[in-house]
């Protein structure tokens, strides 16, 4: 397995980052998880761009698009499978152990890992933890990721696969690793961003080629919603066939398998949307 590092590739037993790194030591880092199919990137741009909005939302310099690509390229290349997680790491670099950053720059690496198709449905419960959306990281993919680590062992431990938030104030916001929709009477929705969810590219494509709504939604409507779906990177778009001790029926049910297969096909037809 190769790996990029700071401006080349490395054998993984070779490749060192310091230990006094600040997304080590302090998680002052951001990251994209790109989806790779037989060594083609999936909305690769989009993924640039939100790191770049995190990085500014952080105060990082901006990265170099270019050099990004270059070590996505260089790694896919290197590392040839069916199916990718493709995983870009920039962090604020070698610093002191408090929170001031120090002079050496950030630092970047570009990983795979293979993965393979999500099931079409699955079973998400929701947490007594709540998302800060009015946080200073809120719209960000930083590696200060701790949160979300103790939500989905929860989840796992009941049985599934992905932890849904509520926000401060009792609104629907988002999973672990994932946007949540709900089906109510037909229509598609979506909590906004001003929910403090996390500007999913899969979110994005799915509102564009769905037509579903951004709405403020309680976090109740889980227990009423016709039908649930979760959208990611590696998901795509999943159906949801339990919340909680909800069973949902006929899952995946109309509209969620008709936004399935428009996303397949869309997502098929552009690898770059």
């Amino acid at each position: 397995m190769k790996i990029w590092l700071d401006g080349g590739l490395r054998d993984v037993e070779s490749a060192r980052v310091s230990v006094f790194d600040h997304g080590l030591t302090v998680g002052d880092g951001i990251f994209e998880t790109v989806k790779a199919a037989h060594g083609s990137p999936f909305a690769l741009t989009r993924h640039l761009d939100r790191l770049t909005r995190s990085a500014r939302g952080l105060g990082l310099p901006d990265p170099d698009h270019d050099e990004v690509r270059r070590a996505c390229t260089a790694v896919l290349e290197a590392n040839p499978m069916p199916l990718g997680r493709l995983r870009i790491t920039y962090t604020g670099g070698h610093g002191p152990l408090g929170s001031d950053r120090g002079e050496h720059g950030p630092t970047l690496v570009v990983a795979l890992g293979a993965t393979t198709r999500r099931p079409d449905t699955t079973a998400v419960i929701t947490v007594p933890w709540t998302r800060n959306e009015r946080g200073a990281l809120t719209g960000l993919k930083t590696t200060s990721y701790a949160e979300n680590v103790v939500a989905l062992a929860r989840a796992h431990e009941h049985g599934a696969s992905e932890a849904l938030f509520g926000n401060t104030v009792g609104r629907l916001c988002e999973g672990t690793g994932s946007n949540v929709f709900v089906v109510l009477d037909g229509e598609i929705h979506t909590p906004p961003v001003v929910s403090g969810c996390l500007p999913g590219i899969t979110r994005a494509l799915t509102v564009e080629w769905t037509g579903a709504k951004e709405t403020d939604l309680p976090l109740d409507v889980l227990a009423r919603a016709d039908e649930v779906f979760l959208t990611s990177t590696l998901r795509d778009v999943q159906a949801v066939h339990r919340i909680d001790g909800r069973e949902l029926p006929g899952v995946p049910g109309p509209v969620t398998a008709k936004a399935m297969r428009v996303f397949d096909e869309q997502a098929g037809a552009d690898l770059d949307p």
